[in-house]
């Protein structure tokens, strides 16, 4: 993933090239726990666990710490929510995307058929699969918030198709897209996987397959990285659109740097 932390509004992303003195990513798993009267134990936890980030900096440089500011105080950024690249991601799919799993039996609220007569459905086994009826027929992955999975021109991005495709006949594609989220151009390639640059004016890509062959694809083990080779199976981290909770600016001992920490939470949405 981007060696580095890239945090902002859509399509204003600031590199901060920094090392944050400290770095907290656990996922929240909110398990309760129910205690019988002779000891027996119930656990609870809903479906999904929200992520959280807490990033703290010491010295850091006046103008990424004014770029935070202006972040965690909402001046110029609009409503909505944050990305967060976060550098200690694999894998930029949902992680029940990269799995192949979905809430949904038409598990469209992960993918969406594009050309071609092509359907989607839920395997026993909870996997969800991609039923082609023609060898042109293509199927997108959705990222749930935003328009695609943002990036930054310059980057390098790499998608790999869901473990299984046949590389021979099988397209990997990406779609970049405007701030706005109207469609530029794509990228694409004959095989297992794609890698590009990211184009000057795009703000997203959205990954795509083709299988290129008649019969059922399953969804499971595809991997979006930018700046590092994707790897089959790698659990999603997801890019979740996050929103700052928690901010803190102290002055430190050499002005004009500043030790600042940040608290972020992934959302749906951040509208006040």
């Amino acid at each position: 993933m981007a060696r580095n932390l890239w945090i902002g509004a859509p399509g204003r992303l600031r590199e901060i090239r920094q090392a944050a003195k400290s770095w907290d990513r656990t996922a929240e798993l909110n398990v309760t726990e129910f205690k019988a009267l002779e000891g027996r134990v119930t656990t609870f936890a809903p479906t999904r666990t929200i992520r959280r980030l807490k990033l703290s900096f010491e010295w850091l440089e006046p103008e990424d710490a004014q770029h935070l500011a202006r972040l965690a105080r909402r001046v110029g950024t609009g409503r909505g929510p944050l990305v967060v690249l976060d550098p200690a991601s694999v894998n930029l799919l949902d992680p029940y995307q990269a799995a192949g799993q979905s809430e949904i039996p038409g598990g469209w609220d992960h993918w969406f058929t594009m050309n071609g007569d092509i359907a989607l459905a839920r395997n026993a086994d909870g996997v969800t699969t991609v039923d082609c009826r023609e060898a042109g027929a293509a199927v997108g992955w959705i990222h749930g918030v935003w328009s695609g999975w943002p990036v930054v021109p310059g980057m390098r991005a790499s998608w790999l198709l869901p473990a299984g495709w046949d590389p021979a006949v099988a397209t990997a594609q990406l779609d970049w897209k405007a701030a706005d989220g109207k469609y530029l151009s794509s990228s694409h390639s004959i095989g297992a996987s794609v890698t590009a640059v990211v184009p000057e004016g795009a703000a997203f890509v959205t990954p795509v397959a083709r299988p290129g062959a008649v019969g059922l694809f399953g969804l499971a083990g595809g991997c979006l990285t930018l700046d590092e080779q994707p790897a089959a199976h790698a659990l999603g981290d997801g890019c979740p659109a996050m929103a700052v909770t928690a901010y803190t600016d102290v002055p430190a001992a050499r002005l004009p740097y500043r030790n600042v920490s940040l608290d972020l939470v992934e959302v749906r949405d951040a509208a006040l």
